[in-house]
């Protein structure tokens, strides 16, 4: 169904986080951005689609008033409004918003460190770009931070924070199916495994709370009103968002699930684990119990790896990409 493209490599090699790789496709300059974390560092790489020229750039954590900076990045992604595309970091210190191609930073947000250490880090993880004009952020803390994000310029503003969660915010997903219909258009995970469903408007709504059972949830998705899920267990679980109801349960890898994503025209499924598997499979709506099911379509073992981000490079599912921990390439395939 896929075969292997020629890697792209990178400056430096992929750190061992959850969702450690963000695409974005650039349709008009017939572009594809890449970015992967390393530590202190986020790597970009711009990749024109003939496979022909590279445009490589390093962005590093920043702190505010201060020149340098070791703290740790935790996650780095894209967000697309319908009026601009923002690459958001987030660290131990905060959380950075640049334009897209990472010229300019647009917004730093500061986040609060207690007076006297705790046992608990601190740190941003978590990102998702909800309807209109808002970039959502998780914290460690359990928080939801929702920033109101104007059309241009850096007038962004943190408009509500989201006090659901107790345990630290893991992964966060918005409706990438496109349907209005869909009444749930945000969904939030934690260490603990719970899942928080959100309604977005003037005020973020919650409409569900779907228990954990004390697995980490590390990589979430929303698609025409069901919740993917990927835990520590290596299963996948299918939620109906708005009444919790498991459409399906999957046994989909022997080890922990480190990243999910969604083809939303076609309904492709990728999941990646540290069993180094990549798997997809296809999601589809049944007409007569209105339930979502899943079926296997194509895995690929890459040998020796600890697979720790998967990215589909187009709606359609027609190409993705893999990272690995300790691996300074990206590893690319499109479907025959």
């Amino acid at each position: 169904m896929y075969h292997k493209e020629k890697s792209i490599q990178l400056k430096s090699s992929a750190s061992a986080l959850y969702n450690n790789l963000s695409v974005l496709r650039i349709a008009p300059r017939s572009l594809t951005y890449f970015s992967v974390v390393h530590a202190n560092m986020v790597n970009m790489v711009s990749a024109s689609w003939d496979g022909l020229n590279y445009s490589h750039r390093q962005l590093q954590s920043k702190e505010a008033n201060v020149a340098t900076s070791s703290s740790l990045i935790m996650q780095a992604a894209w967000c697309v409004l319908p009026f601009r595309e923002i690459l958001v970091l987030t660290s131990q210190k905060g959380i950075q918003m640049y334009e897209s191609d990472g010229s300019i930073m647009v917004y730093w947000h500061a986040l609060d460190n207690p007076e006297t250490p705790t046992a608990q880090a601190v740190f941003a993880r978590g990102i998702a770009a909800v309807r209109e004009k808002y970039i959502c952020v998780g914290v460690s803390s359990g928080s939801v931070l929702v920033f109101d994000v104007p059309c241009k310029g850096s007038n962004v503003t943190l408009s509500e924070v989201l006090e659901e969660h107790k345990e630290s915010i893991t992964d966060m997903a918005s409706e990438c199916s496109g349907s209005l219909d869909c009444i749930a258009d945000m969904v939030s995970a934690d260490d603990s495994g719970n899942l928080c469903v959100w309604k977005s408007g003037e005020y973020f709504q919650l409409l569900n709370k779907i228990p954990g059972f004390d697995m980490t949830c590390s990589s979430v998705k929303l698609w025409k009103g069901t919740v993917v899920a990927g835990y520590g267990t290596g299963q996948i679980r299918l939620y109906e968002a708005i009444t919790g109801i498991v459409h399906a349960e999957v046994n989909a890898h022997a080890r922990w699930i480190y990243s999910l994503d969604i083809a939303p025209y076609s309904g492709l499924l990728l999941s990646s684990a540290e069993d180094s598997l990549v798997r997809v499979w296809h999601l589809s709506v049944n007409p007569e119990t209105n339930s979502v099911e899943i079926v296997h379509m194509y895995n690929e073992c890459i040998t020796d790896t600890q697979i720790c981000g998967a990215k589909f490079c187009d709606g359609d599912g027609y190409a993705f990409a893999v990272t690995g921990y300790d691996l300074s390439e990206i590893i690319r395939y499109t479907q025959a």
